[in-house]
């Protein structure tokens, strides 16, 4: 940097007045806010250089996680077809699920109907909350009326539930009580008798009570998952026959990577029966199992191992099942077809019997049913939006398989009758569910079963066919629309001719009348707390007979109200 030479002594004088300039300042302050004039130019010639960086111009990826075909629990619920039953569905549908809709916990409902139906419902529960869930059901519906002579053939259901549900972090702590009583008449007497059966002489009542208490794991991101449950449940009829049923429930699973894990799941039962016979029936069973997911291939390894008290038949008291499944996912979300062989205790007791057929005589020796070794494949599948179509086909070698039979102590009561030899059962079962945003849902399920008695002359009151057509429509969320066709085809039954030796009645084998039973429903919401329902059912008025000598009712309607608040 070069001074030209007048600045040069400019500077220099500058820097020889410091000092005095300084030394005065002590003596003689300056005024306050006084700047002198100075001109300084500063010539910088340095450039500062970086160096080149490197330039990457390809995008950074980051990889998806592998997708893992994990298995689909793939379950087909055994849908039934009541004894005579009215099951009316009172509220109307909400269709809008994206958003959760205020829930006052609490709604009446209320109809009448022909043949002297009374309906009656309370809901009470408490609101939305995430500390704990609780309230309870009452329901009653009863008909004065029957199909056969009046009040011969009336009936009346009441049931009470109550439950409750804490939660703290991942556990969920709960009970729940069940009650109900029920009342059936045995009206499926000879009608050509001179003299008819009073009323009282042919009841039957059950009183049924279930306690159970939980505990189960909320956290579906949890490597343990867990749900295990306790309880009680009594059962009695009006013969005083009484049944009594310690219970235990486990299921588990543990995962150990991301694509494998054990379970467990085990069931626990011990029965004490009194009737005129009285006797005890413990049950235990286990299925530990392995797990693995590789890619689009679901491979279960496991085994079932049972135990149960029942001696009747001969019937090994101790069972080993393999519990082997293979599941493929030939389309992602479209297609998965999987194959199988296990087996299994079913326990089956006077409690769930009585659900299926109330007409039971008294004195039954009640056994668990064996199931396997049982062979099924089949198939789920959504071909396009709002599709699915599932189907399954098993074959099993089943052992003390219960069927119903008129008895011939009394033919307007059934007994439990059993092959002494092993039934061969062959099951194809298929669905076809369309649902549409939840507004509008057909669908259709249907099941063939072919039972191959040795001893029995018919697989007595097991149809072979059964079936299912639904729809419902919801239009504006304020009216609901339904539609039930039910067809069950002939199965067969035992009528009894009594000769000179009224002990020794001739039997003879009567087949049923095939089922088909139209129920149409809607449901209108007048306002917001307030909606109105009808029903119609049997509406082809076919008083057909499900069990021998038991028709149903004709057309019967049912109209009522609901109140939410």
């Amino acid at each position: 940097m070069t001074l030209h030479p007048s600045k040069m002594l400019a500077l220099a004088g500058l820097l020889a007045a410091a000092p005095a300039v300084a030394q005065a300042q002590t003596t003689r302050p300056n005024p306050r806010g006084k700047i002198e004039e100075a001109e300084i130019e500063i010539v910088k010639e340095r450039v500062n250089q970086l160096p080149e960086a490197t330039r990457n111009f390809e995008k950074i990826t980051i990889a998806p996680p592998a997708k893992t075909a994990a298995q689909v629990p793939y379950t087909y619920p055994d849908y039934k077809l009541p004894a005579d039953l009215l099951n009316p569905s009172v509220r109307v549908l909400t269709i809008r699920q994206e958003e959760l809709t205020p829930q006052t916990g609490n709604y009446l409902k209320a109809g009448i109907g022909n043949y002297g139906t009374f309906l009656g419902r309370a809901h009470l529960h408490n609101t939305r909350s995430n500390a704990a869930s609780y309230g309870l059901d009452l329901n009653h519906l009863s008909s004065s009326r029957g199909p056969i002579d009046k009040q011969n053939s009336g009936q009346s259901r009441t049931s009470l539930g109550v439950h409750g549900e804490t939660y703290s972090g991942s556990t969920a702590l709960g009970a729940k009580v069940d009650v109900g009583r029920e009342r059936y008449n045995f009206y499926g007497y000879n009608r050509d008798r001179p003299v008819l059966p009073e009323a009282d002489s042919l009841k039957q009542t059950f009183f049924r009570a279930d306690a159970k208490v939980y505990a189960r794991n909320r956290a579906t991101d949890a490597a343990f998952q867990y749900d295990v449950a306790l309880g009680f449940r009594h059962w009695n009829d009006r013969f005083e026959a009484k049944e009594n049923n310690i219970y235990a429930e486990l299921r588990s699973s543990y995962a150990l990577t991301e694509t494998s894990r054990v379970t467990v799941n085990g069931d626990l039962s011990f029965i004490s029966f009194k009737d005129s016979l009285s006797y005890r029936r413990p049950f235990v069973q286990v299925t530990p199992a392995y797990n693995l997911t590789l890619n689009r291939l679901a491979l279960t390894v496991g085994a079932t191992l049972g135990y149960t008290g029942d001696t009747i038949r001969d019937v090994s008291q101790f069972k080993v099942y393999p519990a082997v499944r293979v599941g493929y996912t030939v389309t992602e979300d479209k297609l998965v077809v999987f194959a199988g062989l296990g087996g299994g205790l079913q326990r089956v007791s006077m409690y769930d019997l009585t659900t299926e057929n109330p007409w039971l005589a008294p004195n039954q020796r009640v056994a668990d049913t064996h199931r396997g070794p049982t062979l099924y494949f089949g198939f789920q599948a959504a071909p396009a939006r709002a599709l699915e179509v599932n189907a399954k086909v098993t074959l099993s070698n089943d052992r003390n398989l219960y069927f119903y039979n008129n008895s011939r102590r009394d033919s307007t009561k059934f007994d439990l009758v059993y092959d002494k030899k092993a039934t061969q059962l062959l099951n194809i079962h298929g669905e076809i569910i369309y649902n549409a945003a939840e507004k509008t849902r057909i669908g259709l399920k249907a099941d063939y079963n072919g039972y191959n008695v040795k001893t029995l002359a018919e697989a007595f009151h097991r149809p072979a066919f059964q079936s299912v057509l639904f729809a419902s429509h919801n239009v504006y969320e304020k009216l609901l629309l339904g539609a039930e066709l039910y067809t069950y085809s002939s199965s067969f039954g035992s009528g009894y001719r009594y000769g000179a030796n009224a002990l020794q009645p001739r039997e003879f084998v009567r087949p049923t009348d095939s089922v088909i039973d139209l129920n149409l429903r809607a449901d209108y919401r007048i306002m917001e707390n307030l909606s109105i329902f009808a029903q119609g059912n049997n509406l082809l008025n076919r008083q057909y007979e499900r069990f021998l000598n038991y028709p149903v009712k004709g057309i019967n309607v049912l109209a009522g109200v609901t109140y939410d608040f």
